[in-house]
């Protein structure tokens, strides 16, 4: 809008009204020599301000975080080289005992079906609690109440926007995610920054398998959080969203996790991929009771057979690396070495 022309008489008005000060100002040249003593003490000030950027020290905190889980076949996934996902709808989650930001992914049929968490935002709510979220902290929980600093990894496999990725490391535990698809992984790039976890999350553009190399997967637009290897397993839940064939590259956990490495929890949710998963971590898995991780994994029958395999392989092979004792939560296994 272009500014209005000033009247004479509001030119008057205002040197009627005008400050002594102001008025010395205007009409003599030794105020501005008053206030240059001012003006140095402000831009020293200004000097000595700490930097918002992240420090050197910062960026070799992360480089040797990143080193200590690079793979020699696949690096991790630089945030600050990634184009930002846009536009950012962000918010802390309600209901857990250490609130965290997500980003979503997935915004519905804006304006006519707005996602619900737009919707709790508009109301000046937070975001709902996602249940993994709440069983992550939980399980935790234990490790921390034993004092001093928490120690060992979280591994969280289809970490999407990082709903248990972030419920774990706002805890101060260190967390190594796989998220193949790229939208997602955007989103983990924002909680990263808005959760302040740059040296505790170390994120992988790529699907956890049971061998290196590429594969196909099916990405339903829509509900980025159904995406699946399997085709028919990404259209189960959503038949009439589209999806689209996009090539990912596959890692097995056990090329990233060194041997050295206590895990503490792995949490899986691959719609109907976890068999493979878990294969790929055989020598994880395969650690004495007391060093094996806490196992979540979602057990949809449907799923698994959408991927040619079953709850029943998948039990056989715990079974052979001595996870004899799983428990069922809704779709999620619970599994640990008794």
């Amino acid at each position: 809008m272009p500014a209005l022309p000033a009247s004479a008489s509001s030119n008057s008005s205002w040197r009627r009204h005008a400050s002594p000060a102001s008025a010395a100002l205007s009409s003599t040249p030794k105020s501005l020599l008053l206030l240059l003593p001012v003006l140095l003490l402000l831009l020293f000030a200004l000097s000595r301000a700490p930097d918002l950027t992240f420090s050197s020290a910062s960026t070799d905190v992360v480089a040797a975080a990143h080193s200590s889980y690079s793979s020699r076949h696949l690096r991790p996934f630089d945030c600050y080289a990634s184009p930002q996902a846009s536009p950012v709808v962000a918010n802390l989650v309600e209901g857990v005992p250490r609130p965290f930001f997500y980003s979503l992914a997935d915004m519905g049929a804006l304006p006519d079906r707005p996602h619900k968490n737009i919707a709790r935002l508009l109301k000046g709510k937070r975001f709902r609690k996602p249940d993994i979220s709440e069983t992550v902290q939980g399980l935790l929980a234990g490790e921390v109440g034993r004092g001093g600093p928490p120690g060992g990894v979280v591994v969280d496999v289809g970490a999407n926007v990082g709903m248990a990725s972030f419920a774990a490391a706002v805890m101060g535990f260190r967390v190594v995610a796989f998220e193949p698809v790229f939208e997602n992984l955007q989103r983990i790039c924002d909680g990263v920054y808005l959760n302040r976890v740059r040296d505790r999350v170390v994120v992988y553009h790529a699907a956890a398998s049971d061998r290196v190399g590429n594969i196909t997967m099916h990405k339903v637009i829509g509900r980025l959080d159904n995406s699946a290897i399997s085709a028919t397993g990404a259209k189960l839940a959503f038949k009439s969203n589209e999806e689209i064939a996009v090539v990912v590259s596959t890692i097995p956990l056990d090329d990233v996790i060194p041997d050295t490495e206590r895990v503490l929890m792995i949490k899986i949710d691959v719609q109907g991929w976890e068999y493979h998963v878990l294969r790929g971590a055989s020598k994880l898995l395969s650690r004495t009771k007391g060093e094996a991780p806490y196992l979540i994994y979602e057990e949809d029958e449907r799923l698994l057979q959408a991927s040619n395999t079953s709850s029943q392989e998948i039990r056989a092979f715990l079974s052979s690396v001595g996870y004899n004792h799983c428990t069922q939560r809704g779709t999620d296994a619970h599994c640990t070495k008794e």
